[in-house]
């Protein structure tokens, strides 16, 4: 070993100890007769000292080392004059004896501190560089616990860890895939797996009753912060169980992971049905970290002259606690704000609740002071409260105050990331209605099992026939989903057929499917938890990139190793794939 200790390692109680250690040079100060070194390794940072007294030719040769050579050094504990607190090793150093440089550096094109100088795209292209900053190292070491807990718990509770194929067949249901073509068949194709959903339940249909994998999925979509096209998900299945089995198994699982992550006692996870999420918060993953629900107001506001309200499918406001002396400047920016191409309303109507008990509303020539106590006692507001309100088409108008709920929150500090409020999103429906195509796609996925005493309304009224289907969401952060699957060849048919498949088209992509469900298939269900998606959100971050080690940028590249990239028309000629290469 090239060394006997690590940079974190050593305390005061080594002093007088010979130790030899390996590391970066972080950083060096030459104070004339003495030059300090802060060597790093993954473990923490360790004080150097050479002596121009003592040990001149070293001194002058410690002189000589640049940031981030890698160095060996060999010599005695000493406890330090003046102390750093704000590191584990901060009461000792090491007085050097012997140096050997393993390996020069060039400088870096930004520093490798906590606080850096270098912008995001810079430092994807130098991700191995990146990632000896200990902001990224303690987001690595995050990931690792979140991954070993969550084996442990599942291990414990009775689950195998099987691995699923990664060359699968392509399915036209869910996000695009990503195509593999197959040299030995020609013209024909793998795609990478966007889940291992059909392989879980055969599983289920083989009496592996518990499974579990951390796997990596892939899907071709557009890229945000929150969203990779190769990412990892915490994907299982259970056998012989109804959905509170799931439920409760897996708020075990978050439960264990708050406790011995977080050290967090949560409480029960409370379940809330699609509809309400709706209704109340206009979100099928709501933030229920503060209040601030919506109100409806139809019967109050319409048929008073103000032909925005009057014409409008549904009137619905927020109470902001406290802010009735927002002034115009802010009430414009919100409106604003709610204007935006993303957002898309057409206005904001406000309403201020005075300190005093008067009002003051942007609609005051068509609203007297009894209609506007009736909006504020709806609302249950007090003297000092703002009430904000959207109109329009219901399903649009509920997202836009959603936006406007978020940004409330904000400004009022309801959002703290310290702060975890987990429930259940449960009773989605099983189908939404595709404009563009004209036909019903599934909601989560087309193995969703429907409610039991809605399966009669696929024929009659579909759109309406709910899902055994449920969401985790945590912090207005949806971490994952589940339902229990259909496993009945006929019901399974039926499905397919109101997704607008005909039986021959059903038995090409699923066949396989359904024909193992005629061999014994259980009742099951599953789950599959945004393994990146969670562990940014223990750690505090709306970014999964910093807890993946090597990610993707917006456009989906790898800018690191600049792929995609063309490939050499040999490669081209073997698959027989004819590729019109780009002309410069």
């Amino acid at each position: 070993m090239l060394r006997t200790h690590t940079c974190g390692e050593l305390r005061i109680t080594d002093i007088d100890k010979t130790v030899k250690l390996s590391g970066w040079v972080q950083r060096s100060r030459d104070l004339g007769g003495m030059t300090f070194i802060d060597l790093r390794d993954r473990y923490g940072i360790t004080q150097l000292v050479f002596n121009m007294e003592t040990h001149a030719t070293l001194c002058k040769k410690a002189r000589k080392l640049g940031r981030e050579y890698v160095i060996q050094v060999e010599g005695l504990v000493a406890e330090r004059s003046n102390k750093n607190t704000k590191i584990p090793t901060g009461e000792i150093e090491i007085t050097a004896e012997n140096i050997v440089v393993l390996n020069e550096s060039k400088l870096p094109p930004f520093t490798i501190e906590d606080n850096t100088d270098g912008g995001e795209e810079l430092r994807m292209k130098y991700r191995y560089l990146d990632l000896r900053r200990n902001p990224l190292r303690k987001a690595l070491e995050l990931r690792h616990k979140m991954a070993i807990t969550t084996r442990n718990y599942l291990d414990k509770q009775g689950f195998f860890d099987i691995e699923t194929p990664y060359l699968i067949k392509s399915t036209p249901e869910g996000a695009r895939d990503f195509i593999v073509p197959s040299r030995m068949n020609t013209n024909q194709f793998y795609a990478l797996p966007q889940s291992p959903q059909t392989f879980k339940q055969l599983l289920m249909v083989a009496g592996y009753d518990r499974y579990y994998q951390i796997v990596k999925c892939f899907r071709d979509e557009d890229l945000r912060a929150d969203r990779q096209p190769e990412f990892t998900q915490i994907d299982c299945e259970m056998a012989f169980v109804e959905q509170e089995d799931i439920l409760d198994m897996f708020e075990g699982l978050t439960l264990h992971l708050f406790k011995e992550i977080k050290g967090m006692e949560i409480d029960k996870f409370p379940r809330m049905e699609y509809s309400d999420a709706m209704k109340y918060y206009g979100s099928d993953k709501p933030d229920i970290r503060f209040g601030m629900r919506f109100v409806e107001l139809n019967d109050l506001t319409q048929d008073k002259g103000f032909a925005i309200f009057d014409q409008a499918e549904l009137v619905v406001g927020i109470k902001a606690d406290g802010l009735s002396d927002y002034s115009r400047k802010q009430l414009d920016q919100l409106t604003d704000l709610v204007r935006k191409p993303q957002i898309g309303a057409k206005g904001l109507v406000y309403i201020k609740y005075n300190s005093d008990g008067s009002f003051k509303s942007s609609v005051d020539k068509f609203y007297n002071t009894e209609d506007l106590q009736k909006i504020t006692d709806r609302f249950e507001a007090k003297p000092g409260d703002l009430i904000l309100i959207l109109s329009g088409e219901t399903e649009k108008v509920r997202k836009q105050l959603n936006e406007l709920r978020l940004e409330m929150g904000n400004r009022l500090g309801y959002r703290n990331p310290n702060v975890f409020a987990p429930l259940w999103v449960v009773d989605f429906p099983l189908l939404e209605w595709d404009e563009d195509n004209g036909r019903f796609h599934a909601m989560h996925h087309p193995f969703t099992s429907p409610k039991p005493e809605d399966i009669a309304l696929l024929e009659t009224d579909p759109g309406k026939v709910r899902a055994n289907a449920y969401d985790l969401v945590i912090n207005g952060v949806e971490i994952g989903g589940g339902s229990i699957r259909i496993h009945n060849r006929e019901l399974q048919k039926l499905m397919f057929k109101h997704l607008g498949f005909t039986e021959e088209e059903a038995q090409a992509q699923f066949g396989f499917l359904m024909d193992a469900f005629e061999y014994g298939a259980p009742p099951h269900g599953g789950v599959a938890f945004g393994f990146d998606r969670i562990t940014s959100l223990f750690g505090g971050s709306d970014s999964i990139r910093d807890y993946i080690a090597f990610p993707k940028n917006n456009s989906g590249r790898d800018v690191m190793i600049d792929t995609p990239s063309l490939v050499s028309q040999a490669q081209l000629d073997e698959l027989m794939l004819n590729i019109v290469k780009p002309t410069k």
